[in-house]
């Protein structure tokens, strides 16, 4: 009995992997397949990260022209490109859009190569865990030595806080503060306040 029911197990076995072998021959043959679908990977898609070196394949030797950007961001978006006034100077900008909203910022430096990039994309995050949302609480204890005051792109007030990881990532924070002007508001206050953009700099 025992043998009877292996060798069927066996049959049944066999004949489970020819059928799989010929609906796989079959689906090559058809248009739009491909062996790379197969793979874990691309069942959650390729995702973007910000480290030390900077976001996605996109680093300090990046050329600052729509094809490199293009390539180093995986094609994620469509760009658009200009000038701006950053620190007083005329800089080159790159625009990673996803339909009308801003993800990606992305600023040129006098040598043809990318300086510093702006992250507003909330599906992207750093190699650390943090991403835009994130409460500063979830970061950081204090402002003490990390954070200082900088101009926010809106009506709320805004910090910038060098990442414990990396002297090239910092992140913006923005939240409501009624305090005096030029003044850190405390850290009580600060706790509640989200990370608007993750920033990499050269």
């Amino acid at each position: 009995m025992q043998k009877y029911t292996l060798t069927n197990m066996l049959t049944g076995l066999r004949f489970i992997t020819i059928s799989g072998a010929l609906l796989l021959a079959g689906c090559t043959g058809s248009s739009g397949f491909s062996w790379s679908n197969l793979s874990p990977f691309s069942w959650f898609g390729s995702s973007l990260k910000i480290s030390d070196q900077g976001v996605g394949e996109i680093n300090s030797l990046t050329a600052m022209n729509k094809e490199a950007i293009e390539k180093g961001l995986d094609g994620k978006y469509h760009l658009r490109s200009g000038m701006e006034t950053k620190n007083g100077q005329l800089v080159t900008l790159f625009q990673a859009m996803d339909g009308d909203q801003l993800k990606i910022a992305l600023f040129g430096q006098a040598d043809g190569k990318i300086g510093r990039i702006e992250v507003l994309d909330e599906n992207i995050e750093t190699v650390w865990g943090t991403k835009v949302g994130m409460p500063f609480s979830a970061l950081y204890s204090r402002a003490f030595d990390a954070c200082q005051n900088t101009v926010g792109e809106s009506d709320k007030s805004a910090i910038v806080c060098a990442s414990p990881q990396s002297r090239h990532v910092s992140y913006l924070f923005t939240g409501h503060w009624s305090g005096p002007e030029g003044l850190i508001p405390s850290d009580d206050v600060l706790k509640n306040w989200k990370v608007e953009r993750i920033i990499w700099k050269r």
